[in-house]
């Protein structure tokens, strides 16, 4: 019989650890969390010190009774749930409600799958860490503290269903204050003049741009920028003023932490967070492999560490070696440094063995598993890489007191490239003209090519750019970005067209009210400071209950004032004149997750609805009838032709009355100016002009 007793999160860890481990060891699964606060209730004693008020989570008795009877068999226990706050805290919570005081009962910890990883964890066994399991228990009474207080609220002034988070909330405040700044965006002009020169004996000409003068850049903000330097420069003479070479090193990329690898699953592979997360998940738990059983593909997905193991270090030298040469690895004294603290003693995700690579396991994984395992694993290998080096050269041509530049670049070793190269790199732009050129070299112009161009206004947030934001500000942690985001998004509060997140008008209402009544639950930096806190609590510089006991007087008072102030949102029944055609009722207006829309007041019996018509006082300038404000299938506002689909007049931006004097296009509205909706036109004016 089985001496001791392994307990870990998961089912699909249970058969590969116990063929590690032989006959003397029973391996059972927890399946994830058995003890938590009850949902029926807030669960958070606040009278007597903010005691939580654990229960065993409904639907769990079977699995805890089976835990219990193996409990009272074993000579030993070792508590091996995942490595990070939360597997701490539930190995606390298994010690305390199978009541395992007079146990012996160890905590074990490995971040990868793999039979030297948990052998090795046997002999490095600890003690339960309390202060990570204070801090990840302050998290939870935090968020349920918001999230139990702040959300009746939401029920009450606007509708059911809605919710309020410490990190959601604070989330959907960033994709909002983006919005706004979109919206208020004024683009700017400005130009760039390129020159076309050719070169004696060269068939294929030279374009430089204009750089300014020999001592400083010159900007050209208007047409008439452009006519004074090529007034200027009418006549002259051109010749070469310099010719720079040299060489540009590009250290390899670290391994990639939770965030970066939501961010580039994201980009490339176009995976949501939440996908990235659950394939992740699959890989680390194992794929069986035929003849070896199941096996793990990747380390410990939730880390925001770029730690790399000796052992694997070695592993990833041997392999370059042999399979690219000497020449490939890395310089260890050239390695990044890790630039800021680090939660948890985690590794990077990386594959648990560089010699499984892709190809040869490609048959055994789904196509999205293959794609996601192809990454980590290049990203993993030209990490251990050396840089890659460019050689460049630099051109000036000077022709007056004006300097016109090229310059170019090619790939003198590749190193790291040779198997990984991001979205975000740089592409090498090699010249052939540019290696022949010498100072001496005679250059003949021959035209000016002017062109016209706008400032952009800031992107729209995307997954991937959104994780990166939150990293950067310290809202939330590794395990945190993928449900946040999914949770802001199964709210209908954001919406997702073409990979970039919209707020949509449910979203502006929450936003809203949050801002007016809780500013501090959606300060980026009150959120990113209560973030800090968590990690003293995990150092043991701070108790965790002085910080429940420090927030919780606050939101409570503020959630009173709220409900004696806050008139509630009416946006349910509210009468239009539209008339139901099916049963003669006039149709009213309701809030879906979408927004407003119109509805038969007779349902169920008449089911009727139609979306708003929202006129705006504005005709179609292809066909004269009214513009009227529109959403697409996914809730983005716009302004189209109330013929359609008869007349295919959309535009995104609110129109105005007014029509651009110079070519006549609608001009539409971007904060307090307006701007002609022609790409290339550039006409702007103050809105309070504009005769509406």
């Amino acid at each position: 019989m089985a001496k001791y007793l392994v307990i870990v999160e998961s089912p699909a860890k249970v058969k590969t650890i116990k063929k590690f481990l032989g006959s003397n060891y029973e391996v059972i699964a927890s399946q994830g969390h058995v003890r938590d606060l009850p949902k029926s209730t807030i669960g958070i004693d606040v009278d007597h010190d903010y005691d939580p008020k654990y229960i065993t989570i409904r639907g769990k008795g079977d699995v805890v009774s089976a835990l219990r009877k193996e409990t009272k068999k074993a000579e030993k226990i070792y508590l091996a749930t995942d490595p990070d706050r939360e597997g701490e805290a539930i190995s606390w919570h298994l010690y305390e409600t199978l009541k395992m005081q007079d146990k012996k009962v160890y905590r074990i910890t490995f971040n990868e799958i793999t039979k030297n990883a948990v052998k090795e964890s046997l002999k490095n066994a600890r003690e339960i860490n309390m202060n990570l399991v204070d801090a990840q228990q302050a998290r939870r009474v935090l968020d349920r503290m918001v999230g139990y207080r702040i959300s009746p609220l939401l029920w009450a002034k606007v509708k059911r269903g809605l919710s309020a988070g410490r990190v959601q909330s604070v989330t959907l405040r960033m994709i909002c204050d983006r919005e706004d700044e979109i919206n208020a965006f004024i683009p700017k002009e400005y130009w760039t003049l390129g020159a076309t020169f050719s070169l004696k004996g060269e068939k294929k000409p030279l374009i430089a741009s204009f750089y300014g003068t020999e001592d400083e850049k010159m900007e050209l903000n208007s047409k008439e920028d452009v006519e004074k330097v090529t007034k200027a420069l009418k006549g002259a003479k051109y010749e070469i003023l310099d010719v720079k070479t040299g060489k540009r090193t590009i250290k390899s990329p670290l391994p990639f932490t939770t965030s970066t690898l939501q961010q580039e699953a994201n980009k490339s592979l176009g995976f949501a967070t939440s996908k990235t997360m659950r394939i992740a998940q699959q890989l680390y738990e194992g794929v069986d492999i035929k003849g070896e059983g199941t096996v793990a593909f990747i380390s410990y997905l939730r880390t925001d560490s770029t730690r790399v193991s000796d052992e694997a270090k070695a592993m990833a030298k041997t392999f370059i070696e042999e399979n690219y040469g000497g020449t490939y690895c890395i310089d260890e004294g050239n390695v990044k440094k890790e630039e800021k603290r680090i939660q948890d003693a985690h590794e990077a995700i990386r594959p648990t063995d560089i010699n499984r690579t892709p190809e040869l396991v490609k048959n055994y994984l789904s196509r999205d598993q293959y794609r996601l395992y192809q990454l980590i694993w290049k990203r993993f290998a030209a990490s251990r890489m050396a840089a890659s080096v460019f050689e460049t050269v630099a051109v000036r041509i000077k022709g007056g007191e004006y300097v016109f530049r090229v310059s170019a670049s090619k790939v003198a070793f590749d190193g790291y490239r040779k198997v990984y190269s991001s979205e975000d790199e740089e592409k090498a732009e090699s010249n052939a003209l540019l290696n022949s050129i010498t100072k001496s070299t005679k250059v003949s112009f021959e035209e000016f090519n002017p062109e016209q161009h706008f400032t952009q206004p800031p992107a729209h947030f995307t997954e991937s750019s959104l994780v990166r934001a939150m990293e950067e500000q310290g809202i939330g942690r590794p395990s945190t970005y993928a449900p946040t985001i999914s949770t802001i998004m199964g709210r209908h509060y954001v919406l997702k067209e073409d990979k970039n997140l919209y707020v949509s008008e449910l979203g502006e209402v929450v936003n809203n009210l949050m801002k007016d009544s809780f500013p501090s639950i959606v300060d980026t930096e009150f959120t990113a400071n209560m973030e800090a806190l968590l990690d003293k609590v995990e150092e043991g510089t701070v108790n965790w209950k002085t910080i429940i006991r420090n927030f919780y007087p606050d939101l409570d008072e503020a959630v009173k004032t709220a409900e004696d102030n806050l008139d509630k949102i009416k946006v349910a029944d509210e009468e239009s004149d539209e008339v139901c055609e099916l049963c003669g009722r006039k149709m009213v207006y309701k809030y879906g997750p979408h927004g407003k829309f119109l509805a038969c007041p007779g349902f169920p019996e008449c089911r009727n609805t139609k979306t708003i018509l929202v006129r705006i006082g504005v005709s179609c300038p292809k066909c004269g009838k009214d513009i009227v404000e529109r959403k697409t299938k996914k809730g983005r506002r716009y302004y189209g032709c109330e013929g359609a689909p008869d007349c295919d007049f959309m535009i995104w931006q609110r129109p105005s009355a007014r029509k651009c004097p110079k070519c006549g296009n609608v001009l539409v509205t971007k904060g307090n100016r307006l701007l002609c909706a022609t790409e290339g036109c550039g006409y702007s004016e103050e809105k309070a002009k504009a005769d509406e």
